[in-house]
This record gives C-alpha cells, sequence and structure tokens, in this order.
C-alpha cells in the first residue's frame, strides 16, 4: 500500500518532502507532479527501483528514462554541455522541455541510450519537485506517467492511486496535471531537432 501525500502546491510542506527523500533514499518508486504531467521516479543509482518503473509502464530495457534535475549546474554533471547548448538551455529552463544530451560516466551505461549514450534531461517548472530535487540534492531518474495502452499521461491523483497503490511507495497528489508530456529536443544535431512536440513551445527554434 503506497503513501499518500496532499501537497500543497506553492508551499510543499517541508516534512512531507523529508519523507519523500527517505523514501527515494530507502529504494521507493514515487510518483510527483511536475510542469507538464505526472512523472514516476526513483533513485539514480537503484537499477531494482528502474526495473519496477519499466514493468509498471510495460516498456523494455531500451526505453529511454530522463534526469530530472534541480537546475543548470546540476545538468553538466551528467551530460556534457557545449556554450552554444548551454545558451538554449538556459533560456528554456525551468520549463517542460527533455533536452538529448550526451552522457557522462555519472551515469549508469544501463540508463544510457544503448547506441548513442545519450541521456533525456529536464529541468521542469514545479515547486513541489523543485523542493524535493532541493532536499534530495541530486537528481530523480524518471518517466513520464503513461500505463501500457493508455495514449496519454495520468493526470487524476485519485485515479493513479486507485490503479497504482500497491504498486508505487508514494503518490504526491499536487492537484490535476496537464495530459502533455515534455518537448523532447535532440541536441546531439546541428540545428536541434524536436524528437516529440509536447507541452513546450518550439517557435524559438526558427530562430536558432
Amino acid at each position: 500500500m503506497s503513501e499518500y501525500f496532499h501537497m500543497h502546491p506553492d508551499n510543499p510542506q517541508a516534512r512531507r518532502i523529508k519523507q519523500a527523500v527517505d523514501i527515494l533514499n530507502q529504494g521507493g518508486v514515487i510518483v510527483y507532479p511536475t510542469d507538464s504531467s505526472y512523472a514516476i521516479g526513483c533513485h539514480l543509482d537503484d537499477k531494482a527501483a528502474v526495473d519496477r518503473i519499466r514493468r509498471i509502464r510495460g516498456v523494455d530495457d531500451k526505453h529511454p528514462f530522463t534526469l530530472v534535475c534541480k537546475d543548470l549546474s546540476e545538468i553538466s554533471q551528467y551530460a556534457i554541455v557545449d556554450n552554444i547548448n548551454y545558451r538554449l538551455i538556459k533560456s528554456l529552463t525551468p520549463g517542460p522541455y527533455t533536452f538529448v544530451l550526451e552522457a557522462t560516466r555519472e551515469i549508469p551505461r544501463r540508463l544510457k541510450h544503448p547506441k548513442r549514450k545519450t541521456l533525456g534531461i529536464r529541468v521542469p517548472d514545479n515547486t513541489i519537485v523543485q523542493s524535493l530535487l532541493e532536499e534530495f540534492t541530486q537528481p530523480i531518474i524518471s518517466s513520464t506517467l503513461m500505463l501500457p495502452n493508455d495514449e496519454f499521461p495520468m493526470t487524476d491523483p485519485y485515479q493513479i492511486q486507485l490503479q497504482l497503490e500497491n504498486q508505487v511507495d508514494l503518490i504526491m497528489d499536487g492537484g490535476y496535471s496537464g495530459h502533455e508530456p515534455t518537448t523532447v529536443v535532440d541536441l546531439m544535431q546541428n540545428p536541434p531537432e524536436i524528437l516529440r512536440k509536447g507541452k513546450g513551445d518550439v517557435d524559438w527554434l526558427m530562430k536558432h
């Protein structure tokens, strides 16, 4: 049976945030709100927890995960970012974008794209997850909360609880979320290539 926390969207309760971090550190899988849709995540180094997420989502070991970071300085620890891409990411974060970049050696091989050694990285504009990342002091390896055979991510915390209360360790209820996932931008290409159009605007690409 999972924990269920009603979170204040603007002033997340510090005690709940600390409890969520404890759950992550103990190998737990959590569901949390972002600035696009709900996400499901765990500790970066916890293979068993990552495998649980794959089973819940119904995806294989080639499915890409995203590293959800607090800010740009954290991104540069886990991905190789040149000056041009750094400026671009800075202009679009925090926000509903996932950037595909070359992963550093800090990232376990099993989480990188098998051929390209890349990883999706993002900085969400959401107070609850920002408070969580601040307390956790490291990124959360995550995936959009979309169940097998569903076309869209889950948006209703109550429905999430009904369907997943026996499969995850914590659900952080930040209210209804949007159903659009992030816009995925491949920064390994020049010019950048949009791999998935989601919530993030792409008009900036015309000026790039």
